[in-house]
C-alpha cells in the first residue's frame, strides 16, 4: 500500500511539474518558442468573382489601405504601371474566354497591371505570372486596352475590384480607390 501511494505521488509530481514547465516554456532544459499571434497584413487578400455563360472568372488581390495618401501624386503615381493592388501581383483566373474592353483573353491565367493617369486609365493584361508585382514585365503584355472612368461621390479608403453590372455574358470590372472608379467592360466569348 505504501509502495503504491509512492508511485502515485511520483507521478503526479512528475506531471505537475512537466505541465509547469511547458506553460513557463521550457521542457526538459530547452526553451520553447511561443509564436505570436499572426499580424494582419497592412494590405489584406481579396478576391472578385463572377460567373459569365456558366464560367468561373476570379481575380486575387491585395487590398492597400488610402491613409491620407493622394492617387497619382504620393501613390500610384500617373504615368507609372500600377501592380493594381499590393504585395503579390494581381492575378486574374478565367475558365473563359474573355473581351476586355478591345483586348480578347483566352481561357488561363495572367497577372493584371493598370497604368493610371489623369485623364485615362490603361487596363494591362501579362502573360508573366507567378511574379510579386513589381518590377512589372515588359515585353510580357497579352495587351492593352483603355478603362472608362468617373468620379466616386465620397472617398473609398480601401481599393478594390468588384465586377459589377453583370448580366448573362458581360460585365464591368471595377478598380476602385480615393474617389476614382475606373472600369472597363468584360464579356465571355
Amino acid at each position: 500500500m505504501f509502495l503504491r501511494s509512492l508511485a502515485t505521488a511520483a507521478c503526479c509530481t512528475l506531471l505537475a511539474t512537466a505541465s509547469l514547465a511547458q506553460s513557463n516554456g521550457e521542457m526538459g532544459g530547452m526553451k520553447m518558442d511561443h509564436q505570436p499571434a499572426a499580424k494582419a497584413m497592412p494590405s489584406p487578400p481579396a478576391t472578385a468573382n463572377v460567373t459569365l455563360n456558366g464560367k468561373a472568372v476570379t481575380i486575387n488581390y491585395n487590398s492597400p489601405r488610402l491613409k491620407g495618401r493622394t492617387i497619382g501624386s504620393d501613390i500610384v503615381p500617373y504615368g507609372e504601371v500600377w501592380r493594381t493592388g499590393a504585395n503579390p501581383a494581381t492575378t486574374l483566373i478565367t475558365a473563359a474566354n474573355l473581351k476586355i474592353g478591345t483586348l480578347d483573353v483566352p481561357a488561363g491565367t495572367y497577372t493584371l497591371f493598370t497604368l493610371p493617369s489623369a485623364k485615362q486609365w490603361i487596363f494591362i493584361v501579362s502573360k508573366k505570372t507567378g511574379e510579386w508585382g513589381i518590377p512589372y514585365p515588359e515585353g510580357d503584355d497579352l495587351g492593352r486596352t483603355p478603362m472608362t472612368g468617373k468620379t466616386l461621390p465620397a472617398s473609398q479608403e480601401n481599393m478594390s475590384i468588384s465586377f459589377e453590372n453583370t448580366k448573362g455574358s458581360s460585365t464591368e470590372l471595377h478598380v476602385k480607390w480615393g474617389t476614382t472608379d475606373q472600369y472597363v467592360t468584360v464579356k465571355a466569348q
